[in-house]
């Protein structure tokens, strides 16, 4: 036998084979353990991605207040506290223990990172420095002096638990995951603002373009900083929407899409807005802040609300939603 005919019947037997796609159920099952990531927002959630507040906020100085933004913080350094309150360490730490026990309660394995980088505060918000696509997770690059380096922590977390890192956000690209949304599993939607970028925008649309998801950009208003403060998927065709905070072409997309949307009303709390659905129709959002009437509209939805506490860490600017990094759900279509 001819040495070129050994070569042909190895490669024949033993060759490069790329199909299924990496993403695939068997080959994600077969190579890294399990069925990896997201394309969807709403179907039950099996592991989240969320880092306990600590010594992290030691940085914030209560005698470094600038009148200037009505708060506190360091223009050297860089940092700036959200909120002319500081909250006490141990109520943000309770109120966050609360969310975690709450997402156990639920059946949710939660993955804590180990620890924050230095004065890096704003690592409590997990869902700005990577989020989940089907197969793996995108890593971003957030925009702010204060929070560049929370990358690494999150990056370090995902390779121990074996989630695979499709893409790592570069160059002058900026994105954040608190702008990024799953509709169904073909349409994602990014909202453009002061901390998303075109770079960041055709990184991440690149990634999905190869599993046949299309991405949709909406321009965020002012200096609104993601679509998670005013978009919220809470069942399968149906979200919870700040009409005055979005695009009336994203409205009318939401429509041409068939999904539903109770609009939210001045009565509310616009941090309802940054809850967190755990499965179809099941909805974890801060107490005390639903109108009547949004309850109402939710209840004839058939949409069961979990309401626990919150206010001391929605003060560092983000609510549960932030708090929270889906790094596997169930797909629901």
């Amino acid at each position: 036998m001819s040495s070129d005919h050994i070569y042909s019947m190895t490669i024949k037997m033993f060759g490069s084979v790329p199909e299924p796609a990496f993403e695939s159920e068997s080959e994600l099952q077969s190579n890294w353990g399990r069925e990896w990531g997201c394309s969807t927002d709403v179907g039950t959630l099996r592991t989240v991605l969320m880092h306990r507040p600590g010594e992290e906020f030691n940085i914030i100085d209560p005698s470094k207040r600038i009148d200037e933004i009505g708060s506190f913080g360091d223009i050297d350094k860089g940092w700036y506290f959200q909120s002319d309150i500081i909250p006490d360490l141990s109520e943000m730490q309770s109120q966050h223990d609360g969310l975690a026990q709450t997402l156990r309660d639920e059946g949710v394995d939660v993955v804590m990172l180990d620890g924050a980088a230095d004065g890096r505060f704003k690592s409590v918000y997990t869902r700005d420095s990577s989020f989940a696509v089907k197969g793996g997770s995108i890593v971003t690059r957030l925009a702010p002096r204060m929070r560049r380096g929370e990358e690494l922590k999150v990056t370090r977390k995902l390779a121990e638990i074996g989630m695979p890192i499709l893409r790592t956000v570069n160059g002058t690209g900026m994105i954040e995951g608190g702008s990024f949304a799953w509709l169904n599993s073909k349409t994602a939607v990014v909202g453009r603002s002061i901390r998303v970028n075109d770079d960041g925008i055709a990184q991440t649309a690149e990634v999905l373009s190869r599993q046949g998801v299309e991405l949709l950009t909406v321009d965020m208003p002012g200096y609104s900083i993601h679509i998670d403060g005013h978009f919220l998927m809470i069942d399968q065709d149906l979200a919870l929407v700040d009409a005055s905070m979005l695009p009336y072409t994203f409205l009318m997309e939401l429509e041409a899409r068939n999904i539903r949307r109770i609009e939210i009303n001045p009565d509310d709390d616009p941090w309802i807005i940054n809850g967190l659905a755990v499965s179809p129709g099941r909805v974890l959002m801060p107490e005390n802040s639903l109108s009547d009437r949004t309850r109402e509209q939710l209840e004839l939805h058939q949409v069961k609300v979990i309401e626990l506490p919150y206010n001391a860490v929605q003060r560092n600017g983000g609510g549960i939603h932030c708090s929270t990094c889906p790094l596997v759900r169930d797909m629901v279509d």
